[in-house]
């Protein structure tokens, strides 16, 4: 027997209408805000991906899935969406006065070879907006207030969004200098990862899982002693905006974010439900001033975050959140043998009609047919029998009720709609 590869899953029947409900909601939340959505291919350059996402963080030297096409050109199957979506509006030349900000939203695969854990796949999905072309920082609480009004849609209380600001480049580029000048006697205490990360990427060692412990990150600079006056400025403003919406948050210096390209406002949701697991992220983002440039664009900025779906769906059984999924079938046509080729007919036009209808095509008895229409949870039932081609009427139980009520086939398309 072959067998689903190592970090995956199959979302069954039985599951798919939660993902459904909730993909129908993330969307709906986003048109709301004005954003328009952007699909790009689940496999792009990888160059795309070491420039975009940076040649010295764990995707791109870790958890990458990588190939060579039949063109000899190394491709990626894509582990975040923000590159991509960045490539796609160069491309298409979307810049410009007339679009700007240009609001999008994406939904779809990633693939990231990580080690498997509760609610982290190898494929999993993920939602995420953009918005490019504006650096104001009421569209950093604007996206803020998306991502709050998200979570909060489904219900979920054990919220904590954590922001910090990383500054511009300038600042950061000056934080950096201050990092490896305080890490490097310590170095040699480090794992092997930040070992490599202290003149590539000194700001990762500060959200590292394994030396998080370390005297030495917990008496290192923060970030917000080299903020220059317009990152302090902006940051300040950010935060403004988030108290007047009346957004809860709690600041971090050292949330830096595994990506980067991120400048100014970061930002991570958590959560905080009992038995949700020791990976509280749900979700993250923040802003990206420099990455259009990065990948020969112009110089223009973009804000967005990225949630995973199973980590949503982890979270709300965390809270005992129960989704109200409607997924009942309007109606179960029991048919007789001698009616089946009638009732092939009867359920197109139904279907046509916009009615959720099944019938029996296995020739079962009717005990048994009513049994199926129980078992799939179907509202309404009838026999169409010989009698009931005869006179054009038939009798429509309403299964929870038990409730009959005589109907005539010509008028139980508009008879059941009123019903819904």
């Amino acid at each position: 027997m072959i067998n689903i590869p190592r970090g995956t899953q199959d979302i069954l029947p039985e599951e798919t209408p939660k993902w459904q409900y909730i993909e129908r909601q993330l969307i709906e939340i986003a048109k709301s805000y004005n954003y328009k959505e952007i699909r790009t291919p689940i496999f792009e350059s990888t160059d795309l991906f070491a420039r975009g996402v940076g040649d010295s963080t764990d995707i791109v030297q870790k958890e990458m899935y990588t190939f060579m096409d039949k063109g000899d050109r190394s491709m990626t199957l894509r582990p975040e969406g923000t590159a991509a979506v960045v490539r796609s509006y160069i491309e298409n030349k979307m810049h410009g006065n007339a679009n700007q900000p240009l609001k999008l939203f994406y939904n779809g695969p990633m693939f990231r070879y990580e080690r498997k854990q509760k609610g982290r796949y190898r494929q999993f999905v993920q939602f995420g907006v953009e918005v490019i072309g504006a650096e104001n920082p009421a569209v950093d609480a604007e996206v803020l207030h998306m991502l709050y009004h998200i979570y909060s849609s489904f219900g979920l209380k054990s919220l904590k969004l954590v922001i910090n600001s990383i500054g511009d480049m300038e600042s950061r580029q000056e934080y950096k200098e201050a990092l490896v000048e305080h890490f490097t006697p310590h170095i040699g205490d480090f794992c092997q990862d930040c070992q490599n990360r202290l003149h590539t990427n000194p700001m990762r060692i500060l959200d590292c899982k394994v030396d998080c412990e370390q005297p030495a990150v917990k008496s290192a600079p923060k970030i917000t002693d080299y903020l220059n006056d317009y990152s302090k400025e902006y940051y300040e403003a950010v935060k403004g905006h988030l108290d007047r919406l009346g957004i809860p948050y709690v600041e971090d210096a050292n949330l830096v974010r595994g990506l980067d390209y991120y400048t100014h406002t970061a930002f991570e949701m958590m959560s905080e439900a009992e038995g949700f697991g020791a990976i509280t992220t749900l979700s993250g983002g923040g802003r990206y001033n420099g990455l259009l440039e990065m990948l020969d664009g112009p110089s223009e900025t973009g804000i967005g975050f990225a949630l995973s779906i199973e980590r949503l769906l982890l979270a709300l059984e965390a809270e005992g959140i129960e989704l109200e999924v409607d997924e009942q079938l309007d109606l179960f046509i029991v048919t007789m043998p001698e009616t089946l080729n009638e009732a092939v007919k009867l359920i197109a036009d139904l279907r046509m009609s916009g009615i959720r209808a099944d019938m029996d095509y296995l020739e079962r008895k009717m005990k048994a047919q009513m049994k199926q229409a129980d078992r799939l949870n179907a509202k309404y039932t009838f026999v169409l029998g010989g009698n009931e081609l005869e006179s054009g009427i038939v009798k429509l139980k309403e299964m929870s009720s038990g409730e009959v009520t005589d109907v005539k086939i010509e008028e139980m398309a508009s008879y059941l709609k009123e019903r819904k």
